[in-house]
């Protein structure tokens, strides 16, 4: 969704010819049939455990990164993201470890908390049945409690990496000498969030004999440098095609005033009733604004960025992945390597300023076709302005109200949780519009 103009907005705009170089993918014919986990390799044990989490075949990715990580290379994979790259390294960690069990055998980095948490669930689902330990050491949650954590000398810790040197560097006792595999997962997104200097810190302190996977969406220069830095002559895995969105996407755009904005994010997800959607905004303020602004017109909307406590990001993200609310409100915490299944709307309140974001924000600069206008009823729009803008007044306040309540002015009532899901009831009253005969199309669309 755009104030600008189309031609600003989705323009082919300076992307450099390395930007948009293709990635060759091998080992893939249409009429090969793709094999099992058993037969790449994977014991029994955990092929029932692939199972149990409705792996049934090996992705792309898995097939041709499987082999070299079973035979004890280093690997470098280039993948989009959804396209089983946890699967790709913990598989080959796991079925290592079961040969020669050993306590902070494995660590998993990745540039943000809740991708952390979703690596862990996965390797807790695959040792399920052979006691595995993890351990997940991120920022938003109390360092005693992670050294606590550590203290039991966890199989694998999954890490962000900011979080994992505040403990080498101040955690007694707490050391990764004995570390046999490193995971540098979402390496792209982690250098662009400036992690250079912590990384450097972590391999500075780990074994330099060890086994190292690099997952990336993108290459670029600064993850050439890390493999560099990090890998020892890897098998290359590479099966995205270039940067693109999935076939079946369909993508347009709305051109409109500044002013109406919210007016027509309003009208539009009321024509769209019934999906499920994720609206990306470029700062947390505005997230909980138009989360909160949503939430008194009566939608099911949460907000997730990067500046709640982990336990509010942990649970926003646990309601909109069970669908008990429809609507995620967030900033690019988000966008990347998240898996957040059944996604019927994408729609980018603000748009993306990095072209790489783009294949990951579902809408992209490289699709080499001009975006169609999206219709809308513009008359019907404007019936909705005065009650957005009034919602937007109690969004702004009830903010005010919270920080005030963070600033140590104490407000009775129920915590801030309850505070946000349950403030200005009396105006929660969901919009109907008239449609004037124009049924919405319910297919995944990306605004």
């Amino acid at each position: 969704m755009s104030d600008s103009s189309d031609e600003e907005v989705f323009s082919d705009g300076d992307i450099s010819e390395k930007d948009a170089q293709e990635i060759e993918e091998s080992g893939e014919a249409s009429d090969t049939k793709t094999p099992t986990f058993a037969e790449l390799g994977i014991r029994d044990v955990l092929c029932e455990a692939c199972t149990r989490l409705g792996w049934n075949m090996p992705t792309k990715i898995q097939v041709s990164a499987l082999p070299p990580a079973l035979s004890g290379r280093d690997v470098i994979g280039l993948a989009e993201t959804g396209s089983g790259k946890t699967g790709a390294f913990a598989l080959p960690i796991m079925q290592s470890l079961m040969d020669s069990p050993q306590r902070f055998y494995a660590l998993v980095l990745t540039p943000t908390r809740e991708l952390a948490f979703q690596v862990a669930e996965h390797f807790e689902a695959l040792g399920s049945s052979i006691g595995l330990l993890v351990a997940v050491i991120v920022g938003g949650v109390d360092m005693v409690t992670q050294a606590m954590a550590l203290a039991k000398r966890p199989h694998v810790i999954v890490a962000t990496p900011g979080r994992l040197v505040d403990h080498l560097e101040n955690t007694k006792g707490f050391n990764l000498r004995a570390l046999k595999f490193l995971v540098l997962d979402e390496a792209d997104r982690m250098l662009n969030m400036d992690f250079e200097v912590e990384l450097d810190k972590i391999l500075r302190v780990i074994p330099r004999e060890r086994r190292t996977f690099l997952f990336s969406a993108t290459m670029t220069q600064k993850v050439s440098k890390l493999e560099r830095a990090s890998l020892k002559e890897p098998a290359r895995v590479e099966v995205s095609t270039k940067y693109k969105t999935v076939d079946t996407l369909k993508q347009s755009f709305l051109f409109i005033p500044q002013k109406y904005k919210e007016a027509y994010l309003v009208y539009f997800l009321n024509e769209k009733a019934g999906n499920t959607s994720i609206i990306f905004c470029s700062t947390c303020a505005g997230v909980m604004k138009l989360a909160l602004m949503l939430r008194h017109l009566g939608f099911g909307a949460v907000p997730l960025h990067g500046q709640m406590s982990q336990a509010k990001r942990l649970g926003s993200l646990n309601k909109f992945k069970s669908k008990d609310r429809p609507i995620l409100v967030c900033t690019d915490v988000a966008s990347r390597g998240l898996d957040i299944p059944h996604v019927d709307l994408v729609i980018n309140y603000d748009v993306p300023t990095q072209s790489k974001d783009y294949i990951h924000r579902k809408i992209e600069r490289l699709i080499g076709k001009k975006l169609p206008a999206y219709e809308i009823n513009h008359d019907d729009v404007m019936i909705l302005v005065e009650r957005v803008n009034e919602a937007m007044r109690y969004a702004i306040q009830e903010i005010k109200e919270l920080d005030d309540k963070k600033k140590g002015k104490k407000r009775k009532g129920s915590d801030d949780d309850d505070k946000e899901e349950n403030a200005n009831t009396k105006y929660r009253k969901k919009i109907k519009i008239v449609n004037k005969g124009r049924k919405g199309n319910n297919k995944s669309r990306n605004h």
